[in-house]
């Protein structure tokens, strides 16, 4: 019959199923239909998909249809934490989401008798600023909550919540406090990282009160609990007890405990914000050194807005936003690594001032600065450091309150949580993907491929990543098929990472996981097993993954374009359509057997030859066939289609209705990709929107352009520099306070080869010349005696026994 494929595909799933090799919740059972007879009775889905990772959501279970779910009472998450449900008044089935230490997918199994969790589905824990606002138990003017009991700070705190989701007529007003301790001694962080994170309940701010969505207090000192410092409000309904877990509730934001802090505090919070500065400087000292692991920031602002495979916006710093930089004034946009370091869990930050220039702690209070803890935590999550947020707030956040915020103690803060320059940063190299389609490679080379089938546009075994991609025949609005294809899929997969596919849908973007459909309704960012991906809109979606590769997806008046951006660890270690990445582009043409076909000579038939060699084989491919149309287009026949042709060129035709309107469309850089699709599908939007991704791709690589750094300089003390720009072609220009004299350049230059004119500056009281000049010929004996044989070094060595000297002065 014509479903005679699926069919086999049926059986094939089941046969798999009967050797125990996959579950009857198979994703493509969603679309296929009845593949897995039982599917309905054993799989189901939650609303909403996500909460915070805090729990207390109530997640309502979706029963397939014919289900029957009404004595559901037993839920156990990621297969160890039970918890019971209830039924509402309509009969529908929830279960309570409990307080987890992680992001991602969480699977929950679900028993009707206690014993067997035969029922399965999953939910997404999310960091708790990115859960539901509605479900926020508001901290009115935070800022009085964050500093109570600083000078000025006083008076009643107030707190508010939506009373309709409690669900009941009295409320409990709880306390909770987080901590990180060693499980065997119980000591808290004493110079070595905890292996325990513990959110706890602490005391209650009221019991059994009215639901009115409001409650103020005017807080006293808690000497009992004022070792916790940071923490949350839990609001539950009075039938649960002191600190009950995993029941119903809203949480607020994590924040500083000032607010009960002990009594010495409100009586001079300098004085014991500086102890406390003090005991972490020494902590500090003693854990491990986490910034050799990081990442250099980008050069410019441009640069990483650009390098979106490992960088991604600071939303506590968003130029989109309104750039209300609260911790980083004169600052307009701050990103964040996006992969925490491998081995400390640690994460860099980059700030940027309205000239785009990289922002340092070392001019301004405003500058960029790294994280021991990085704030979206990292696998494995649930032990410190890297618990999502709480673990941020405890190494880093914290500390800036003592040191910073509380008292003048900020260079403590800056000497462990110094600025990062940009001298090592490399930007990454682009390839792309676009129009009918048309292919810019890593190295630079244009060229067009119109195979219909699925092949290889990144293959990389060394570092074990594949980007794959799936073309289709393009089709007109009236139905006819014309000689050209254009994307239709991207899938792609690094290591054991999941399996991330975007398909165009219907003039909008769909992305899988692991073959199951993925919804951004609530959640634009998703934490996955070895990948991120992030759907600001239906248009657009970023994957990146562990290594720091970024791959883009855009829709462009319905036409997919995809750019894979690589950083320079793959140098040499790339094949597919997107070339070999080695600043070279005449190798790029570089076929899977091994043959090269040379840029300069290739004819449009060799071209096409190279791209059809790059097609996948079944076995190797990552795509998803959960319809009829692609199993009988792709997976049960070779994934190139030999029998299409494509017009490899079509002729400009001067009494051509559509030829002057597509030479005023169509011209500069990119013209001749805007003309072949103009031609190929008889559509000026169409040409237009090629010729739109190509400048889209030309600004993207302006904006990754490297940048040369010569490095920060230091003020001289005593005196003045005027620029805080350290890139090639900046001036700085010093002078010195009245009674003090200049010695050294008092203008220096950041040159091309990222070294500075001149000689350090330094502010000397008049009546000492002749001390300086004494000490620098010291230092220029030394210098010679210790061997600086280049000019660079030895320059380099009196700016650093000038800046030692200067330290000690």
């Amino acid at each position: 019959s014509e479903n005679f494929h699926i069919h086999i595909f049926i059986l094939y799933l089941m046969i798999l199923k009967g050797f125990g090799i996959i579950c009857s919740c198979h994703a493509t059972c969603v679309s296929l239909l009845n593949c897995c007879a039982d599917y309905s009775q054993t799989c189901f889905q939650v609303k909403p998909e996500s909460s915070s990772m805090l729990g207390g959501r109530a997640l309502r279970i979706l029963a397939k249809s014919g289900s029957v779910y009404v004595c559901l009472s037993f839920y156990r998450f990621k297969g160890k934490i039970e918890t019971e449900g209830f039924i509402d008044a309509q009969g529908h089935a929830y279960c309570v989401s409990p307080l987890l230490y992680e992001t991602g997918w969480i699977l929950i199994n679900v028993s009707v008798d206690g014993i067997n969790f035969d029922r399965s589905g999953e939910y997404f824990s999310v960091h708790p600023s990115k859960a539901d606002p509605a479900f926020e138990v508001i901290l009115v003017n935070s800022t009085q909550w964050h500093h109570y009991g600083t000078p000025d700070i006083t008076g009643q705190l107030r707190l508010t919540w939506n009373s309709s989701l409690i669900g009941a007529e009295k409320v409990n007003i709880e306390l909770w406090g987080y901590r990180e301790f060693n499980s065997s001694t119980g000591e808290e962080i004493n110079g070595s990282y905890s292996v325990r994170a513990e959110l706890s309940y602490l005391y209650s701010l009221g019991r059994h009160l009215p639901n009115t969505g409001s409650f103020s207090i005017i807080p006293v000192p808690s000497e009992d609990y004022s070792r916790w410092e940071l923490g949350n409000i839990r609001i539950t309904a009075s039938s649960n007890s002191d600190g009950s877990r995993d029941v119903q509730a809203l949480w607020s934001d994590i924040h500083v405990l000032a607010w009960h802090f002990e009594q010495t505090f409100r009586n001079d919070s300098a004085a014991w914000a500086t102890k406390k500065c003090l005991q972490w400087n020494i902590t500090e000292k003693k854990l491990p050194n986490f910034l050799n692991e990081l990442i250099d920031c980008p050069c410019t602002l441009a640069q990483a807005r650009a390098d979106s495979g490992r960088f991604h916006t600071d939303y506590g710093c968003d130029i989109e936003k309104g750039s209300v930089c609260t911790y980083h004034p004169a600052s307009v946009h701050c990103v964040r690594s996006i992969q925490a370091s491998p081995t400390h869990g640690s994460g860099q930050q980059c700030c940027y001032d309205s000239a785009g220039a990289l922002m340092l702690t070392g001019d301004s209070i405003g500058g960029s600065t790294p994280d021991r803890a990085h704030d979206w935590g990292s696998p494995p999550y649930r032990e410190p450091p890297w618990v999502p947020g709480y673990s941020h707030w405890l190494y880093d956040v914290m500390s800036f309150f003592y040191c910073c915020l509380w008292s003048d103690h900020c260079h403590i803060y800056f000497s462990h949580r110094p600025s990062s320059d940009c001298r090592k940063y490399q930007p990454p190299r682009a390839g792309v993907v676009l129009g009918d389609p048309h292919f810019i490679t890593f190295d630079g080379l244009n060229y067009t491929f119109n195979g219909k089938g699925e092949y290889w546009l990144v293959f990389s075994p060394d570092a074990e990543l594949s980007v794959q991609a799936r073309t289709e025949q393009v089709k007109l609005e009236n139905g006819t098929l014309v000689k050209a294809t254009q994307l239709s899929s991207v899938a792609m997969k690094e290591k054991s990472s999941d399996v991330i596919e975007v398909r165009l849908a219907q003039g909008h973007l769909e992305v899988l996981r692991n073959q199951k459909l993925l919804s951004f309704m609530e959640q634009r960012w998703m934490d996955l097993h070895g990948v991120f991906v992030f759907a600001p809109s239906p248009q657009d979606v970023t994957a990146m993954f562990l290594s720091g590769v970024g791959v883009e997806v855009h829709v462009h008046e319905g036409a997919m374009a995809v750019t894979v951006l690589l950083p320079a660890e793959f140098t040499n270690h790339t094949r597919g359509l997107l070339g070999l990445m080695n600043a070279d582009p005449s190798d790029d043409l570089l076929t899977q057997a091994g043959e090269v076909f040379s840029p300069a000579s290739a004819t449009p038939k060799e071209i096409f030859a190279f791209g059809t060699s790059w097609n996948i084989s079944e076995n190797s491919s990552h795509f998803t066939y959960d319809s009829k149309y692609l199993l009988d287009t792709y997976s049960f026949r070779p994934n190139h289609d030999a029998a299409f042709v494509p017009a490899f060129f079509l002729p400009e035709i001067p009494d051509d209705p559509l030829m002057e309107d597509m030479l005023k469309i169509c011209f500069g850089e990119g013209a001749q990709f805007c003309k072949y699709d103009t031609l190929t599908t008889r559509s000026l939007t169409v040409g237009n929107a090629t010729l739109r991704a190509y400048r889209n791709h030309q600004a993207l690589m302006a904006s990754l352009e490297p940048v040369v750094s010569c490095g920060w300089l230091p003020t001289p003390r005593n005196g003045r520099k005027n620029g805080t720009h350290y890139v090639k072609g900046n001036t700085l220009n010093f002078s010195c306070n009245d009674g003090y004299k200049l010695y050294g350049t008092a203008q220096r230059t950041c040159l091309d080869d990222g070294t500075w004119t001149g000689e350090q500056p330094y502010c000397i009281t008049e009546n000492k010349p002749l001390l300086f000049f004494s000490y620098n010929k010291i230092v220029t004996t030394l210098l010679t005696v210790f061997k600086y044989k280049h000019k660079k070094n030895h320059r380099q060595g009196i700016n650093h026994f000038h800046a030692i000297n200067h330290k000690k002065s």
